[in-house]
Protein backbone atom coordinates (compact mmCIF):
# COMPACT_ATOMS: atom_id res chain seq x y z
CA UNK A 1 0.00 0.00 0.00
CA UNK A 2 1.54 3.49 -0.77
CA UNK A 3 2.57 6.19 1.84
CA UNK A 4 0.41 8.98 2.63
CA UNK A 5 1.23 12.35 0.73
CA UNK A 6 1.06 15.28 3.03
CA UNK A 7 -3.06 16.09 3.91
CA UNK A 8 -3.71 12.64 2.70
CA UNK A 9 -5.87 10.34 5.05
CA UNK A 10 -6.77 6.72 5.06
CA UNK A 11 -9.44 4.52 6.54
CA UNK A 12 -8.00 1.04 8.24
CA UNK A 13 -9.88 -1.79 9.86
CA UNK A 14 -9.95 -2.49 13.17
CA UNK A 15 -10.92 -5.03 15.78
CA UNK A 16 -14.33 -6.65 14.57
CA UNK A 17 -16.26 -3.62 12.63
CA UNK A 18 -13.95 -0.77 14.16
CA UNK A 19 -12.87 1.10 11.28
CA UNK A 20 -9.95 3.84 12.27
CA UNK A 21 -8.59 6.52 9.83
CA UNK A 22 -4.67 7.57 9.74
CA UNK A 23 -3.96 10.72 8.74
CA UNK A 24 -0.52 12.78 7.43
CA UNK A 25 -0.03 16.17 8.23
CA UNK A 26 3.18 17.60 7.08
CA UNK A 27 5.29 14.63 7.81
CA UNK A 28 3.17 13.61 11.68
CA UNK A 29 1.20 10.89 10.94
CA UNK A 30 -1.88 10.29 13.09
CA UNK A 31 -4.28 7.48 14.17
CA UNK A 32 -7.84 7.69 15.70
CA UNK A 33 -7.41 4.31 17.60
CA UNK A 34 -6.94 4.36 21.17
CA UNK A 35 -3.54 2.98 21.12
CA UNK A 36 -2.23 5.98 19.41
CA UNK A 37 -4.58 8.31 21.16
CA UNK A 38 -3.56 7.06 24.77
CA UNK A 39 0.24 7.83 24.57
CA UNK A 40 1.83 10.04 26.79
CA UNK A 41 4.43 11.32 24.43
CA UNK A 42 4.44 14.28 21.79
CA UNK A 43 2.62 13.68 19.19
CA UNK A 44 5.14 13.69 16.20
CA UNK A 45 6.59 10.35 17.98
CA UNK A 46 3.61 8.67 18.53
CA UNK A 47 3.01 5.40 16.39
CA UNK A 48 0.78 2.32 16.38
CA UNK A 49 0.35 -1.02 14.50
CA UNK A 50 -2.19 0.07 12.06
CA UNK A 51 0.57 3.16 11.07
CA UNK A 52 3.62 0.91 10.81
CA UNK A 53 1.32 -2.03 8.62
CA UNK A 54 0.71 1.28 6.28
CA UNK A 55 3.97 2.71 6.14
CA UNK A 56 6.10 -0.89 7.11
CA UNK A 57 8.61 -1.27 10.21
CA UNK A 58 11.50 0.21 8.38
CA UNK A 59 9.76 3.73 7.46
CA UNK A 60 7.82 4.08 10.67
CA UNK A 61 11.17 2.82 12.91
CA UNK A 62 12.99 5.80 10.48
CA UNK A 63 10.26 8.55 11.73
CA UNK A 64 9.95 8.08 15.23
CA UNK A 65 12.14 5.52 16.48
CA UNK A 66 11.62 1.55 17.28
CA UNK A 67 9.89 2.65 20.52
CA UNK A 68 7.15 4.57 19.98
CA UNK A 69 4.14 2.19 19.34
CA UNK A 70 2.96 2.12 23.01
CA UNK A 71 5.60 3.90 25.08
CA UNK A 72 4.70 4.40 28.86
CA UNK A 73 4.81 7.59 30.64
CA UNK A 74 7.96 8.00 31.89
CA UNK A 75 8.55 7.75 35.67
CA UNK A 76 10.22 10.42 37.66
CA UNK A 77 13.05 10.82 40.17
CA UNK A 78 12.11 13.03 43.16
CA UNK A 79 13.43 15.61 41.69
CA UNK A 80 11.58 15.58 38.69
CA UNK A 81 13.61 14.57 36.33
CA UNK A 82 12.55 11.50 34.39
CA UNK A 83 14.51 7.78 35.67
CA UNK A 84 16.27 6.01 33.42
CA UNK A 85 14.45 3.04 31.64
CA UNK A 86 15.03 -0.25 33.15
CA UNK A 87 13.01 -2.48 30.13
CA UNK A 88 15.42 -3.83 28.03
CA UNK A 89 14.53 -3.66 24.26
CA UNK A 90 12.39 -6.66 23.18
CA UNK A 91 11.15 -7.27 19.93
CA UNK A 92 6.90 -8.15 20.50
CA UNK A 93 4.81 -9.69 18.25
CA UNK A 94 1.40 -8.21 16.31
CA UNK A 95 -1.50 -10.81 15.83
CA UNK A 96 -1.71 -12.37 12.26
CA UNK A 97 -4.91 -11.17 10.57
CA UNK A 98 -5.88 -14.89 8.99
CA UNK A 99 -5.77 -12.96 5.41
CA UNK A 100 -1.63 -11.83 5.08
CA UNK A 101 0.10 -14.62 3.30
CA UNK A 102 3.01 -16.18 5.68
CA UNK A 103 4.36 -18.69 3.01
CA UNK A 104 7.84 -18.84 3.81
CA UNK A 105 7.68 -17.15 7.11
CA UNK A 106 9.29 -19.22 9.70
CA UNK A 107 7.18 -21.23 11.86
CA UNK A 108 7.62 -21.83 16.00
CA UNK A 109 5.86 -23.01 18.87
CA UNK A 110 4.25 -20.82 21.36
CA UNK A 111 6.05 -21.83 25.09
CA UNK A 112 3.56 -20.12 27.92
CA UNK A 113 6.76 -19.65 30.02
CA UNK A 114 8.32 -16.39 31.49
CA UNK A 115 9.72 -14.16 28.77
CA UNK A 116 13.73 -13.38 29.98
CA UNK A 117 16.04 -11.62 28.26
CA UNK A 118 19.73 -11.70 29.01
CA UNK A 119 21.97 -9.14 28.84
CA UNK A 120 25.08 -10.65 29.08
CA UNK A 121 25.32 -10.72 33.16
CA UNK A 122 21.25 -11.53 34.18
CA UNK A 123 17.34 -12.35 33.15
CA UNK A 124 15.19 -9.41 32.76
CA UNK A 125 11.89 -9.60 32.79
CA UNK A 126 10.01 -7.51 29.87
CA UNK A 127 9.70 -4.66 32.86
CA UNK A 128 13.30 -4.89 33.87
CA UNK A 129 12.85 -6.44 36.49
CA UNK A 130 15.74 -9.10 37.51
CA UNK A 131 14.99 -12.74 37.82
CA UNK A 132 17.83 -14.38 40.45
CA UNK A 133 18.98 -17.70 38.66
CA UNK A 134 21.70 -19.72 40.02
CA UNK A 135 25.17 -19.21 39.01
CA UNK A 136 25.47 -22.96 37.22
CA UNK A 137 22.10 -21.89 35.25
CA UNK A 138 24.09 -18.93 33.59
CA UNK A 139 27.37 -20.69 33.35
CA UNK A 140 28.35 -20.41 30.25
CA UNK A 141 26.24 -18.09 28.95
CA UNK A 142 27.45 -15.00 26.13
CA UNK A 143 28.48 -11.52 27.95
CA UNK A 144 25.97 -10.38 24.51
CA UNK A 145 21.83 -10.54 24.84
CA UNK A 146 19.83 -13.25 24.21
CA UNK A 147 16.17 -13.14 24.03
CA UNK A 148 14.15 -16.08 25.07
CA UNK A 149 11.84 -17.96 27.60
CA UNK A 150 12.39 -19.45 31.09
CA UNK A 151 9.77 -22.77 30.48
CA UNK A 152 9.29 -25.71 32.47
CA UNK A 153 6.85 -27.59 30.19
CA UNK A 154 3.31 -26.86 28.28
CA UNK A 155 0.30 -25.71 30.95
CA UNK A 156 3.13 -25.31 33.78
CA UNK A 157 2.90 -21.61 33.42
CA UNK A 158 1.99 -20.43 37.05
CA UNK A 159 4.74 -23.31 38.34
CA UNK A 160 7.18 -22.25 36.40
CA UNK A 161 6.87 -18.21 37.92
CA UNK A 162 6.64 -19.29 41.35
CA UNK A 163 10.21 -20.44 40.18
CA UNK A 164 12.12 -17.63 38.61
CA UNK A 165 10.41 -15.68 40.86
CA UNK A 166 12.63 -16.60 44.03
CA UNK A 167 15.11 -15.15 45.34
CA UNK A 168 17.13 -18.25 46.91
CA UNK A 169 18.74 -19.65 43.52
CA UNK A 170 16.95 -22.53 44.95
CA UNK A 171 17.29 -26.01 42.81
CA UNK A 172 14.19 -25.48 41.67
CA UNK A 173 15.74 -24.11 38.49
CA UNK A 174 16.94 -27.63 37.20
CA UNK A 175 13.45 -28.12 35.79
CA UNK A 176 13.75 -24.81 34.35
CA UNK A 177 15.46 -24.87 30.62
CA UNK A 178 16.02 -21.30 28.95
CA UNK A 179 14.72 -21.62 25.66
CA UNK A 180 16.85 -18.92 23.17
CA UNK A 181 15.23 -17.54 20.51
CA UNK A 182 16.54 -14.81 19.21
CA UNK A 183 20.21 -12.44 19.54
CA UNK A 184 19.19 -9.05 19.90
CA UNK A 185 22.91 -8.16 19.81
CA UNK A 186 23.18 -9.02 15.98
CA UNK A 187 22.53 -6.99 13.45
CA UNK A 188 22.42 -9.56 10.43
CA UNK A 189 18.73 -10.74 8.87
CA UNK A 190 17.67 -13.60 11.35
CA UNK A 191 18.69 -16.40 9.02
CA UNK A 192 21.88 -15.26 9.82
CA UNK A 193 20.91 -14.96 13.57
CA UNK A 194 19.55 -18.48 13.91
CA UNK A 195 22.97 -19.55 12.77
CA UNK A 196 24.85 -17.25 15.12
CA UNK A 197 22.46 -19.48 17.81
CA UNK A 198 23.08 -22.34 16.25
CA UNK A 199 26.52 -22.20 16.75
CA UNK A 200 26.57 -20.75 20.48
CA UNK A 201 24.94 -23.64 21.33
CA UNK A 202 27.36 -26.17 20.41
CA UNK A 203 29.72 -24.95 22.29
CA UNK A 204 27.92 -24.14 25.27
CA UNK A 205 27.57 -27.54 26.61
CA UNK A 206 24.78 -26.85 29.09
CA UNK A 207 21.62 -28.75 30.17
CA UNK A 208 19.81 -25.62 30.82
CA UNK A 209 19.58 -23.61 27.50
CA UNK A 210 18.07 -25.55 24.79
CA UNK A 211 17.50 -23.19 20.69
CA UNK A 212 14.41 -22.66 19.79
CA UNK A 213 13.23 -24.98 16.43
CA UNK A 214 12.26 -23.14 13.47
CA UNK A 215 10.40 -24.49 10.14
CA UNK A 216 9.53 -22.90 7.12
CA UNK A 217 5.72 -22.29 6.67
CA UNK A 218 4.62 -24.00 3.43
CA UNK A 219 1.20 -22.25 3.16
CA UNK A 220 -2.04 -21.49 5.04
CA UNK A 221 -3.21 -24.90 5.07
CA UNK A 222 0.57 -26.10 6.60
CA UNK A 223 0.06 -23.46 9.45
CA UNK A 224 -3.53 -24.32 9.96
CA UNK A 225 -2.20 -27.95 10.75
CA UNK A 226 1.01 -27.03 12.57
CA UNK A 227 -1.36 -24.72 14.82
CA UNK A 228 -3.90 -28.18 15.49
CA UNK A 229 -1.12 -30.51 16.17
CA UNK A 230 0.77 -27.89 19.06
CA UNK A 231 -3.20 -27.43 20.55
CA UNK A 232 -4.06 -30.72 20.60
CA UNK A 233 -0.55 -31.27 22.69
CA UNK A 234 -1.50 -28.47 24.68
CA UNK A 235 0.48 -25.68 23.19
CA UNK A 236 0.05 -22.11 23.15
CA UNK A 237 0.32 -21.54 19.83
CA UNK A 238 2.60 -20.66 16.95
CA UNK A 239 4.38 -17.94 16.34
CA UNK A 240 5.55 -16.45 12.81
CA UNK A 241 8.39 -14.32 11.50
CA UNK A 242 9.42 -12.65 8.37
CA UNK A 243 12.46 -14.33 6.82
CA UNK A 244 14.86 -11.92 6.41
CA UNK A 245 13.60 -9.62 9.07
CA UNK A 246 16.41 -7.30 11.30
CA UNK A 247 15.53 -7.70 15.64
CA UNK A 248 14.14 -4.26 16.38
CA UNK A 249 12.73 -3.12 20.03
CA UNK A 250 8.98 -2.94 20.56
CA UNK A 251 6.18 -4.13 18.47
CA UNK A 252 6.81 -5.52 14.81
CA UNK A 253 4.74 -6.86 12.17
CA UNK A 254 7.84 -8.82 11.24
CA UNK A 255 6.76 -11.31 14.44
CA UNK A 256 3.24 -12.60 14.56
CA UNK A 257 1.43 -14.56 17.05
CA UNK A 258 -1.41 -17.28 16.03
CA UNK A 259 -3.47 -18.69 18.24
CA UNK A 260 -7.00 -20.47 18.11
CA UNK A 261 -8.51 -17.77 21.23
CA UNK A 262 -7.02 -14.50 21.93
CA UNK A 263 -6.05 -13.77 25.49
CA UNK A 264 -5.06 -10.76 27.18
CA UNK A 265 -4.51 -9.49 30.89
CA UNK A 266 -6.60 -7.50 33.62
CA UNK A 267 -6.40 -5.89 36.88
CA UNK A 268 -9.14 -7.34 39.52
CA UNK A 269 -10.80 -4.88 40.93
CA UNK A 270 -13.61 -6.10 42.69
CA UNK A 271 -15.47 -9.40 43.29
CA UNK A 272 -19.11 -10.31 42.05
CA UNK A 273 -20.99 -12.44 44.44
CA UNK A 274 -22.43 -16.09 42.90
CA UNK A 275 -26.00 -16.87 42.59
CA UNK A 276 -27.87 -20.72 42.32
CA UNK A 277 -25.08 -23.24 42.44
CA UNK A 278 -22.29 -20.73 43.31
CA UNK A 279 -24.63 -18.71 46.44
CA UNK A 280 -22.06 -18.03 48.94
CA UNK A 281 -19.27 -17.90 46.81
CA UNK A 282 -17.66 -15.95 43.85
CA UNK A 283 -19.98 -15.40 41.10
CA UNK A 284 -17.04 -13.07 38.74
CA UNK A 285 -14.35 -10.96 38.99
CA UNK A 286 -14.56 -7.63 38.32
CA UNK A 287 -11.28 -6.41 35.72
CA UNK A 288 -9.84 -3.40 34.67
CA UNK A 289 -7.79 -3.40 31.21
CA UNK A 290 -4.96 -1.15 30.65
CA UNK A 291 -7.20 1.48 29.03
CA UNK A 292 -9.79 1.94 31.66
CA UNK A 293 -12.03 -0.75 30.13
CA UNK A 294 -13.96 -2.30 32.64
CA UNK A 295 -16.69 -5.36 32.41
CA UNK A 296 -16.40 -9.21 34.20
CA UNK A 297 -15.17 -12.34 34.29
CA UNK A 298 -17.52 -15.16 35.51
CA UNK A 299 -16.25 -18.21 33.76
CA UNK A 300 -13.23 -20.71 33.63
CA UNK A 301 -13.29 -20.48 37.58
CA UNK A 302 -12.77 -24.11 39.16
CA UNK A 303 -14.77 -24.87 42.67
CA UNK A 304 -11.95 -24.35 44.29
CA UNK A 305 -10.95 -20.86 42.19
CA UNK A 306 -14.82 -19.81 43.49
CA UNK A 307 -14.00 -20.44 47.24
CA UNK A 308 -10.55 -18.66 46.97
CA UNK A 309 -10.74 -16.34 44.04
CA UNK A 310 -7.54 -14.13 42.84
CA UNK A 311 -7.06 -11.39 45.23
CA UNK A 312 -8.04 -7.72 44.15
CA UNK A 313 -4.92 -6.14 42.56
CA UNK A 314 -3.99 -8.96 40.96
CA UNK A 315 -3.37 -9.73 37.46
CA UNK A 316 -5.21 -12.13 36.04
CA UNK A 317 -5.10 -13.58 32.16
CA UNK A 318 -8.54 -14.60 30.38
CA UNK A 319 -9.44 -15.90 26.83
CA UNK A 320 -11.61 -14.57 24.86
CA UNK A 321 -13.42 -14.51 21.56
CA UNK A 322 -13.35 -11.41 19.90
CA UNK A 323 -14.02 -7.61 20.87
CA UNK A 324 -17.22 -5.89 20.58
CA UNK A 325 -17.50 -2.51 19.08
CA UNK A 326 -17.24 -0.95 22.01
CA UNK A 327 -13.73 -2.88 22.70
CA UNK A 328 -14.86 -5.33 25.43
CA UNK A 329 -13.82 -8.93 25.23
CA UNK A 330 -16.69 -11.13 24.34
CA UNK A 331 -16.65 -14.34 26.22
CA UNK A 332 -14.77 -13.79 28.43
CA UNK A 333 -12.93 -17.07 30.33
CA UNK A 334 -10.44 -17.42 33.18
CA UNK A 335 -7.15 -19.17 32.90
CA UNK A 336 -5.01 -17.59 35.85
CA UNK A 337 -3.05 -15.24 37.73
CA UNK A 338 -0.09 -13.60 36.33
CA UNK A 339 2.83 -13.08 38.56
CA UNK A 340 5.02 -11.76 35.64
CA UNK A 341 2.87 -8.65 34.96
CA UNK A 342 2.75 -5.66 36.59
CA UNK A 343 -0.50 -4.25 38.55
CA UNK A 344 -2.15 -1.85 35.56
CA UNK A 345 0.63 -2.51 33.18
CA UNK A 346 -1.72 -4.98 30.55
CA UNK A 347 -0.03 -4.66 27.54
CA UNK A 348 -2.35 -2.97 24.57
CA UNK A 349 -2.97 -6.51 23.30
CA UNK A 350 -5.55 -6.73 25.72
CA UNK A 351 -8.02 -4.20 23.91
CA UNK A 352 -6.25 -2.31 21.42
CA UNK A 353 -4.02 -4.94 19.56
CA UNK A 354 -7.28 -6.98 19.58
CA UNK A 355 -7.58 -6.01 16.12
CA UNK A 356 -7.80 -8.85 13.28
CA UNK A 357 -9.66 -11.98 14.39
CA UNK A 358 -9.41 -14.52 11.43
CA UNK A 359 -12.36 -14.92 9.75
CA UNK A 360 -14.79 -18.33 10.52
CA UNK A 361 -14.66 -21.46 9.14
CA UNK A 362 -16.93 -20.49 6.41
CA UNK A 363 -15.01 -18.06 5.36
CA UNK A 364 -11.44 -18.83 6.25
CA UNK A 365 -8.54 -21.08 7.95
CA UNK A 366 -10.76 -21.41 11.17
CA UNK A 367 -7.72 -19.80 13.57
CA UNK A 368 -8.24 -17.05 15.27
CA UNK A 369 -5.42 -15.53 17.32
CA UNK A 370 -3.16 -13.52 20.01
CA UNK A 371 -0.73 -13.12 22.73
CA UNK A 372 2.85 -13.24 22.91
CA UNK A 373 5.17 -16.30 22.47
CA UNK A 374 8.10 -18.07 22.44
CA UNK A 375 9.71 -21.95 22.15
CA UNK A 376 12.40 -24.71 22.31
CA UNK A 377 14.51 -27.84 21.30
CA UNK A 378 16.53 -31.02 22.39
CA UNK A 379 14.34 -31.71 25.34
CA UNK A 380 12.90 -28.14 24.51
CA UNK A 381 11.64 -28.76 21.09
CA UNK A 382 9.63 -31.58 21.77
CA UNK A 383 8.36 -30.92 25.06
CA UNK A 384 6.51 -34.05 26.71
CA UNK A 385 2.83 -33.81 27.07
CA UNK A 386 1.73 -33.63 30.59
CA UNK A 387 -1.54 -33.32 32.75
CA UNK A 388 -3.82 -30.33 32.46
CA UNK A 389 -3.32 -28.50 35.73
CA UNK A 390 -5.62 -25.46 36.91
CA UNK A 391 -4.11 -22.67 37.87
CA UNK A 392 -4.01 -21.93 41.53
CA UNK A 393 -5.29 -19.16 43.02
CA UNK A 394 -2.24 -18.50 45.05
CA UNK A 395 -1.30 -14.81 44.08
CA UNK A 396 2.01 -13.35 45.37
CA UNK A 397 3.32 -10.02 45.24
CA UNK A 398 6.57 -8.83 45.58
CA UNK A 399 8.05 -4.88 46.49
CA UNK A 400 11.45 -3.57 46.55
CA UNK A 401 13.28 -0.52 48.03
CA UNK A 402 15.95 0.85 47.61
CA UNK A 403 17.32 4.60 48.51
CA UNK A 404 21.16 4.11 48.31
CA UNK A 405 21.62 3.15 51.70
CA UNK A 406 18.81 -0.02 51.89
CA UNK A 407 18.21 -2.86 48.94
CA UNK A 408 15.18 -4.64 50.58
CA UNK A 409 12.39 -6.64 49.20
CA UNK A 410 9.09 -7.37 50.69
CA UNK A 411 6.76 -9.96 49.62
CA UNK A 412 3.03 -11.02 50.37
CA UNK A 413 1.45 -14.16 49.57
CA UNK A 414 -2.34 -14.77 49.75
CA UNK A 415 -3.20 -18.64 50.05
CA UNK A 416 -6.80 -19.14 51.43
CA UNK A 417 -7.22 -17.89 54.61
CA UNK A 418 -3.36 -17.66 55.22
CA UNK A 419 -1.13 -14.61 54.53
CA UNK A 420 2.33 -15.05 54.27
CA UNK A 421 4.84 -12.19 54.46
CA UNK A 422 8.70 -12.59 53.69
CA UNK A 423 11.11 -9.52 53.81
CA UNK A 424 14.60 -8.62 54.17
CA UNK A 425 17.57 -7.68 52.13
CA UNK A 426 17.83 -8.50 48.42
CA UNK A 427 19.81 -11.37 47.26
CA UNK A 428 18.74 -13.12 50.79
CA UNK A 429 15.98 -15.60 52.11
CA UNK A 430 14.72 -13.31 54.37
CA UNK A 431 12.32 -13.96 57.32
CA UNK A 432 8.86 -15.05 56.81
CA UNK A 433 5.30 -14.84 58.78
CA UNK A 434 2.60 -16.79 58.16
CA UNK A 435 -1.05 -15.21 59.72
CA UNK A 436 -4.41 -17.24 59.37
CA UNK A 437 -8.10 -15.58 59.12
CA UNK A 438 -11.63 -16.48 59.51
CA UNK A 439 -12.01 -15.93 56.02
CA UNK A 440 -10.36 -15.62 52.45
CA UNK A 441 -12.03 -12.30 52.38
CA UNK A 442 -10.17 -11.30 56.11
CA UNK A 443 -7.35 -12.67 54.75
CA UNK A 444 -7.44 -10.41 51.22
CA UNK A 445 -8.80 -7.09 53.37
CA UNK A 446 -5.27 -7.70 55.66
CA UNK A 447 -2.92 -8.17 52.72
CA UNK A 448 -4.48 -5.20 51.15
CA UNK A 449 -3.73 -2.47 54.35
CA UNK A 450 -0.51 -4.15 54.55
CA UNK A 451 0.22 -3.27 50.69
CA UNK A 452 -0.87 0.12 51.45
CA UNK A 453 1.19 0.74 54.45
CA UNK A 454 4.12 -0.58 51.66
CA UNK A 455 3.65 1.64 49.09
CA UNK A 456 3.32 4.68 51.23
CA UNK A 457 6.70 3.54 52.94
CA UNK A 458 7.98 3.99 49.26
CA UNK A 459 8.33 0.46 48.31
CA UNK A 460 7.75 -0.26 44.63
CA UNK A 461 5.90 -3.53 43.06
CA UNK A 462 7.98 -5.05 40.77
Amino acid sequence: MPDLEDGESIEVQGSGSSVYTIRNIGGVYSCSCPAWRNQSIAIETRSCKHIRRLRGDEAETARVGTAAAAAPRAKLKADGTPEESKEPPVLLAEPWDGIQDVSGWWISEKLDGVRAYWDGTQFLSRQGNRYVAPPWFTEGLPNQPLDGELWLDRKQFQRTVSIVRRQDQSDHWKKIRYVVFDAPGEKHPFEQRMEYLADLMQGLQSDFVALHTQQLCQNIAHLQQELNRVESLGGEGLMLRQPGSKYVAGRSSSLLKVKTFLDAEAEVIGHLAGAGRHKGRLGAVQVRLADGTEFSVGTGFSDAQREDPPAIGTMITFRYQELTDAGVPRFPSYLGVRLDVASGAAPPSAKVAGDHQVPSAASRPSVNQKSPAKSATKSAATPSTVPTTTAASVATRHFEYQDGKSDKFWEITVNGIEVTVRYGRNGTNGQTNTKSFANSIAAVKHADSLVQEKTKNGYIES
